[in-house]
């Protein structure tokens, strides 16, 4: 199967997709996207629990499954909204995309920083790895092609997620479908991610924004929490971490994570022995995949999402045979 998306099959994607999430919220028993043509994927949507109880609630998910028996890449897709907003549905235009290409994607509800701070949402997000990897092989995948993708502060969670998989604050959420699953990640992608905290939020006070350094200051409590929790600075601090293969992305005109940043952070991830892919787009803001899909930017930043994600999402077995 040919598997490369036109510019005008993308839109029909994303244009059917807008019917199919409606149907989706109207019968969440299952959707599906109609017409799969020019290599693309049909595939479901639908909601579901994944936790049954999370602050004393239950967490949903939004499943986007590609049609057939796999195996398939899968991706644990983790919302933006400044670590305080937002829910599953931010960036269901990539996760359109990505389903259409025949990735599995879940899209996680978790406890912004308005019901509970730092580390709620790590434990969350740990819990829906670990779960994704249990139940992989019911959506066509399975748990050595689970990797994940996340957005502004979202972006920034799931590097923190991918590199500290066992951390004791984070794990703390018992699976009790698969008590010994693991958090560790095939791959990690994290797009316009918030790299540095601590610089985003003198960033924010410089621009007189207490709009967002309120923000901060819900979530982490402190400017000491910001720098506990910086990707970067836990390897920088020797930290023992784990590497899985990593794509970062975002643009030039980034208001809250300069180019320079993205390159610290992909220089000391790659010394510290992980491969990371980092690609930067000329002219780009925040968020600008999200809010221009179209965007020729936007539309490189997918294709290299899914190239990526296809690429470490193969397999144990398939990417030795590969290799070999």
């Amino acid at each position: 199967m040919r598997e490369t998306m036109t510019d005008i099959g993308r839109r029909e994607v994303l244009q059917s997709g807008a019917a199919l999430l409606t149907a989706a919220a109207m019968a969440p028993e299952a959707a599906q996207a109609q017409g799969a043509k020019g290599g693309k994927y049909e595939f479901l949507v639908k909601d579901m629990v994944y936790q049954p109880n999370s602050g004393g609630k239950e967490r949903l998910a939004r499943l986007y499954q590609p049609a057939g028996t796999g195996p398939f890449p899968a991706i644990l897709q983790v919302h933006g909204g400044a670590w305080t907003n937002k829910d599953r549905t931010d960036g269901q235009n990539t996760a359109l995309d990505l389903a259409a290409a025949g990735i599995v994607v879940v899209s996680i509800d978790f406890r912004n920083s308005g019901e509970a701070p730092y580390p709620a949402s790590l434990q969350d997000i740990n819990y829906g790895i670990r779960w994704l990897k249990a139940h992989a092989s019911e959506f066509g995948s399975s748990a050595d092609r689970v990797g994940a993708y996340g957005t502004s502060s979202g972006g920034h969670q799931i590097l923190l997620a991918a590199i500290r998989p066992d951390d004791q604050r984070y794990t703390v959420l018992p699976l009790k479908e698969a008590p010994d699953m693991d958090a560790k990640l095939a791959f990690v992608v994290s797009g316009w991610g918030v790299l540095f905290p601590l610089v985003r939020y003198n960033l924010a006070k410089a621009a007189n924004r207490p709009d967002l350094t309120i923000n901060h200051d819900t979530f982490f409590g402190s400017e000491a929490t910001q720098i506990e929790a910086t990707p970067a600075l836990a390897i920088e601090r020797g930290e023992k971490v784990y590497l899985p293969p990593a794509l970062v992305f975002q643009g030039t005109k980034d208001e809250w994570t300069t180019p320079e940043l993205a390159q610290r952070f992909a220089d000391d991830y790659r010394k510290a022995g992980g491969t990371m892919e980092l690609e930067i787009y000329e002219g780009a803001h925040h968020t600008f995949v999200n809010e221009h899909p179209f965007d020729p930017n936007s539309i490189k930043a997918v294709k290299a999402t899914i190239a990526f994600a296809k690429k470490y999402g193969a397999g144990r077995q398939t990417q030795a045979e590969n290799k070999g």
